[in-house]
């Protein structure tokens, strides 16, 4: 098992910057790629980015490149992401997840963090 713990979120103003961050426990969070997620109220949960277990490879839902970053600390068993320049769309429940790769299904996921951009 793989526990997730995401933290970071909060009411923010449009225009500004967020950084969440994914806390791992349990098996060992370094031999998993890692996704973040987000769930807008009344919509399907959807895909924001992913980072490999290196963190040499990355990916991207096509509607968030050049805004957010996903990295992550190994040493730390945390995932980050960055979201700059925050629109009132991002308002979402983010939840990171734990997968075989940066393409494959994820098999743990945590509880996320509400994030909720004020115009």
């Amino acid at each position: 098992q793989v526990q997730l713990v995401e933290s970071g979120g909060g009411l923010v103003q449009a225009g500004g910057s967020l950084r969440l961050s994914c806390a791992a426990s349990g098996r060992t969070f370094s031999n998993y790629a890692a996704h973040w997620f987000r769930q807008a109220p009344g919509k399907e949960r959807e895909f924001v980015a992913a980072i490999s277990v290196s963190g040499i490879n990355t990916r991207y839902a096509d509607s968030e490149k050049g805004r957010f970053t996903i990295s992550r600390d190994n040493a730390k068993n945390t995932v980050y992401l960055q979201i700059n320049t925050l629109k009132s769309e991002d308002t979402a429940v983010y939840y990171c997840a734990a997968a075989a790769g940066i393409r494959a299904t994820p098999d743990y996921w945590g509880q996320g963090t509400q994030v909720t951009v004020s115009s």
